[in-house]
């Protein structure tokens, strides 16, 4: 009997494992084939005609959706269909996970297994809005196109990939021009000939295609082919104010135009510091579903992309809590490490003290830099398969409760017990600082036992009252009640919690931007040009991509992957 339960036993362990391998795969496969058949219609509108042949790879997640990006324009739904394997499927807009806008292909049965291929077939018989002016001949439009491509890491091998532009009804073979494709590996000229409708064609194929690059094709014909009014009209500044204003309209002009040149020069440079302070990659934000528990306080501030020296001030605060180490000289900011550290302490709070262990202030900055960045990597990994929205806005509320309960406090003893237990979580409040003004402007705060580890010209020993008050993750040394409770004036206590970030700021890290900065380059590069700047991931569709066309024109089309 033993040993049949044991057996059972064994064989439950083996079948879990085996699930949990399966629900842990990602997305990996292989894009045989791609052939695009490319509509320029007489009406003006665009159709699109797909055909993919997928392999999913033996380790890969079952492709369950396939996401179809709408090129730029408008798209009538009840135009569009799909099929897999020559089996009619649905489409559903509110599956779509790709960038911009678009519908998924929900592949239901005949969704493709591991080490299965299967073939997707998609069309689109309506989109509007997809021809320009020519640049170069304003009696010509422009029609441009960039067929699917899907996130490099989600795809192998190469891609069979054929592109055919279908010109409309009446254009004569002389009048047509085409552009030379972007990106292409294949031939820049295309093969001309006429489709089984007599119309113009042009064709460009390689079996030296891949799935995850995004390649631009483009022609031009006579406008008087298709109605005027279908052609997109980009916004037109008339500045002819009459012959009143004939002499001042250059000096107009060119002050507009050096208006709008530093506007956007001024524009990029916040758009670019921005996405220097974005460091988490932006995969996290579309994977999975669910809550993911369990995180620190820390941990819950690098997936809401906090300040990185309000991060590093909330690691110092737990390790002072903790015994680990305290504070010697504020400017410059030293630190000394107990020479046997707790047992509770993480790997990051390690870490961070270490770094400071160098003596050099450059040497500091590197070490923080290499733990910030293994820190934002453990955070990704542990989001894998959650929902970043989600997650965010159930630590929010953990946030907002611990501060409820700070400011209904009924004493300034229990105000202060809960403000310190809370503290990290707190300080993921964007108004962390004034709320902390706020809640302190007034009476006496009775500061915690290891307030003295903090500030160098308080006391080294202090003590405070207990009260039972817990938030995830927060780790608080035993303490006894005393008849004499050390205490500050609220708003000195607020002022020197505060400055906290400012002296890691000012003192540590140097410039926050430039610090960031370095560490952004590691954990989320820019996107390389010619690829999708656009990430799936687990629990979501597999890949994604982004228009990228010239101002001659954009009908790009683009999509997701299977997930």
């Amino acid at each position: 009997m033993k040993r049949y339960l044991f057996s059972l036993a064994l064989a439950l362990i083996i079948i879990l494992g085996l699930t949990t391998n399966v629900l842990a795969q990602d997305y990996y496969f292989s894009l045989d084939k791609e052939t695009v058949h490319v509509y320029w219609n007489a009406d003006g509108t665009l159709a699109l005609d797909y055909t993919f042949l997928f392999t999913n790879q033996p380790s890969g997640h079952v492709i369950e959706y396939v996401d179809i990006g709408i090129p730029k324009g408008s798209l009538d739904l009840s135009t569009a269909s799909a099929d897999v394997n020559g089996n009619a499927v649905n489409l559903s807009e509110s599956d779509y996970q790709g960038t911009g806008t678009g519908f998924a292909v929900v592949m239901g049965p005949y969704a493709i297994p591991p080490g299965q291929t299967g073939s997707v077939h998609v069309y689109m018989g309506r989109i509007t809005g997809v021809l320009y002016k020519d640049d170069e001949d304003p009696n010509y439009t422009s029609a441009v196109f960039s067929p699917v491509w899907f996130d490099g890491q989600y795809v192998t091998g190469s891609t069979d990939l054929t592109v055919i532009f279908h010109l409309p009804p009446g254009v004569k073979p002389e009048e047509p021009r085409y552009h030379p494709p972007q990106n292409w590996p294949g031939s820049q000229e295309p093969q001309a000939s006429l489709d089984s409708s007599g119309q113009i064609m042009y064709s460009w194929s390689s079996s030296d295609a891949n799935g995850y690059t995004q390649y631009t094709f483009g022609a031009s014909f006579p406008v008087t082919y298709i109605p005027a009014e279908t052609i997109v009209q980009p916004p037109a500044f008339n500045f002819d104010f009459g012959s009143l204003f004939d002499n001042l309209f250059p000096v107009l002009c060119c002050g507009f135009l050096g208006f709008l040149f530093f506007g956007l020069l001024i524009l990029g440079v916040i758009s670019d510091r921005k996405r220097k302070m974005q460091y988490m990659p932006p995969r996290i934000a579309i994977e999975g579903h669910g809550i993911k528990r369990g995180l620190t306080a820390v941990e819950a501030a690098v997936l809401m992309q906090e300040s990185l020296d309000k991060v590093m001030t909330m690691i110092l605060f737990g390790t002072l809590k903790k015994g680990a180490t305290q504070v010697i000289s504020r400017e410059p900011l030293k630190l000394q490490t107990s020479d046997k550290l707790p047992e509770n302490l993480l790997t990051y709070e390690r870490e961070f003290l270490a770094s400071f262990k160098e003596s050099k202030l450059g040497q500091q900055r590197k070490g923080l830099q290499d733990m910030m960045v293994k820190l934002i990597r453990s955070v990704t990994d542990k989001m894998k398969g959650f929902s970043r929205k989600e997650t965010v806005d159930y630590y929010k509320g953990i946030m907002e409760r611990a501060w409820q309960q700070i400011e209904t406090a009924d004493t300034p003893e229990v105000k202060s017990q809960m403000f310190e237990e809370a503290l990290e979580w707190t300080m993921l409040d964007k108004k962390y600082d004034d709320r902390t003004r706020d809640v302190f402007h007034s009476g006496p705060v009775f500061v915690p036992m290891w307030w003295g580890r903090y500030d160098p010209s308080y006391g080294r020993t202090a003590t405070t009252p207990s009260v039972s008050t817990s938030f995830p993750g927060t780790s608080t040394p035993g303490r006894g009640s005393a008849p004499s409770v050390p205490h500050l004036p609220g708003s000195d206590f607020a002022a020197s919690v505060v400055t906290g970030v400012q002296t890691f700021s000012s003192k540590v890290i140097g410039d926050v931007t430039g610090f960031t900065n370095k560490i952004t380059n590691v954990t989320n590069p820019p996107p390389k040009p010619s690829t999708s700047s656009y990430r799936g991931g687990g629990g979501g569709h597999s890949s994604g991509c982004a228009c990228a066309c010239a101002c001659a024109g954009c009908a790009c089309a683009c999509a997701g992957g299977g997930r």
